[in-house]
């Protein structure tokens, strides 16, 4: 089977032959959330996602409206081990983030 690509964008779907077998395997899936707190600006916010993630402007800017208004967002999505390292880097940022597996509420 090809390799299947899992982006970082929340709103991209994933490409390849096999994808549904990649949902089906809830321990390959993972997502990384950022969730609302009462201490950062919300153009800090924004910010991180551009520099950490590479959003452009108008999507960091649209997570972070996410985050602001209903709490929380998804901001990653791959292996386990990749959500990992962004839960962490987002602590370093001084937000909160958790990460669980993709599907759950």
């Amino acid at each position: 089977m090809p390799p299947v690509r899992v982006s970082t964008d929340p709103g991209a779907e994933i490409e390849g032959a096999g994808a549904t077998d990649v949902l089906a395997r809830t321990e390959d899936a993972w997502v990384t959330l950022v969730w609302n707190d009462p201490v950062n600006l919300m153009t800090y916010v924004a910010y991180v996602f551009e520099s950490y993630f590479g959003y452009p402007p108008a999507k960091a800017e649209e997570l972070m409206l996410r985050v602001h208004h209903e709490g929380r967002t998804v901001v990653s999505s791959g292996g386990r081990e990749h959500m990992e390292r962004d839960v962490q880097a987002m602590h370093e940022f001084g937000l909160w983030a958790t990460m669980q597996k993709a599907g759950e509420s």
